[in-house]
């Protein structure tokens, strides 16, 4: 169920009639250094550079991000609800339990990121670029993804259960364990994932394209899903 792609994906994804996304081009103004005390709630924070900030349980719930870019910053535990990350970077941050729920990011790129357990649950991802890094437990429950990229980084059972995706590549990325119980699929390229693990909603790849090989990968669960006991080969 897990193999190492080989070539033909590569997250080009105009062959066999699927659309590519379309990847953010966050050109960045010039920024003002942060010299706040901290996050605050439906806080309004435009062009600025928040480098290596500790954030770690603050309230930015419904705060907005507006040409930013945050390096290095610590956000564990930190409450985004509600959040509005537009035209922005976010390089090298890191946190546990990060609550960006029901969150909008547009045109962000989400560079070498080291997080466990966010929350993004019923958000919004468009034109976002996740590369490098590593995720685990990314809760995107009924999230809406439309023209998103993991590139290059590691996801470790991320759960889409429910939510919507609409030309979403994954390239040269790891997927551990990865829960599509009832999503939706709409153009989405499974076929440059460097290893590609489903342990649930293999029924829901419908609007998916994948390789050969993951098909083959794929086939125990896939029997699995649909009932089919396999049972030694032979004659007699």
């Amino acid at each position: 169920m897990v193999r190492r792609a080989g070539g033909g994906g590569g997250g080009a994804a105009g062959g066999a009639g699927v659309k590519a996304a379309r990847r953010p081009e966050v050109r960045l103004p010039a920024l003002e250094s942060y010299d706040g005390f901290g996050l605050e709630p439906d806080g309004d924070y435009d062009g600025l550079e928040f480098r290596e900030v500790d954030f770690v349980g603050q309230d930015g719930g419904g705060a907005r991000f507006m040409d930013c870019a945050l390096t290095g910053c610590a956000l564990d535990e930190t409450r985004l609800h509600h959040a509005r990350v537009l035209d922005s970077v976010l390089m090298g941050i890191r946190g546990v339990g990060t609550d960006l729920a029901e969150s909008t990011l547009r045109d962000v790129e989400v560079v070498d990121a080291r997080l466990g357990g966010v929350q993004l649950h019923g958000s919004v991802l468009e034109r976002v670029l996740v590369r490098g890094g590593k995720i685990d437990y990314l809760n995107l429950r009924k999230a809406r993804l439309k023209d998103v990229v993991f590139e290059g980084c590691v996801l470790v059972e991320p759960d889409f259960g429910g939510a919507r995706l609409e030309r979403v590549e994954f390239v040269d990325c790891v997927l551990k364990g990865a829960d599509f119980t009832s999503a939706t699929l709409t153009d989405v390229d499974l076929r440059g994932a460097a290893e590609l693990d489903i342990a649930r909603g293999v029924d829901r790849l419908a609007g998916a394209v994948i390789s050969a090989g993951q098909l083959l990968d794929l086939a125990p669960v896939l029997a699995a899903t649909m009932g089919i006991r396999v049972e030694g080969g032979g004659e007699g």
